[in-house]
């Protein structure tokens, strides 16, 4: 199953973000996708050729180029891309991504959380489950001391 990644996870696409930081919480797998949300008239997402254009912030030679606001990136291969912010400044102020798509059924790990697992939810009706059963013992219970 293909995973979203909202890069930079609840600050989104901004200077406060560590996106270093971030990536390194997440896998990114063929299939899954980039969500880039920001302010479109402060900011903008560049995909960059390679390292050497990613470590010295070169804006100027692009793969891809964004704008909208809400972008998405299919991660259709194995492999390491860049990103950096098209705003002058931003990349040198640590606005930049990098990341390593790879291949194989590892899970990945959604930077949005707001979706709870499969886990946590069946755990979550596990927990609800329980806690009826013990109130309808309790209730049955108070009914049989009334009546003695």
């Amino acid at each position: 199953m293909a995973a979203q990644h909202v890069v930079g996870g609840s600050q989104g696409w901004d200077e406060s973000a560590d996106f270093k930081s971030w990536a390194s919480g997440q896998t990114f797998k063929v299939g899954d996708t980039l969500v880039f949300r920001y302010n479109p008239g402060l900011h903008s997402v560049v995909e960059l050729e390679g390292d050497s254009s990613y470590k010295s912030c070169d804006i100027s030679s692009t793969v891809n180029s964004m704008s909208a606001g809400n972008d998405v990136v299919k991660l259709n291969k194995p492999g390491t891309r860049y990103f950096a912010c098209g705003t002058a400044g931003h990349c040198d102020q640590g606005m930049k991504l990098k990341i390593k798509t790879v291949t194989g059924s590892a899970p990945s790990n959604q930077a949005d959380s707001s979706t709870p697992s499969s886990s946590s939810a069946a755990s979550h009706c596990f927990s609800t489950t329980f806690l009826t059963f013990i109130a309808a013992i309790l209730t049955v219970q108070m009914a049989l001391v009334f009546l003695l």
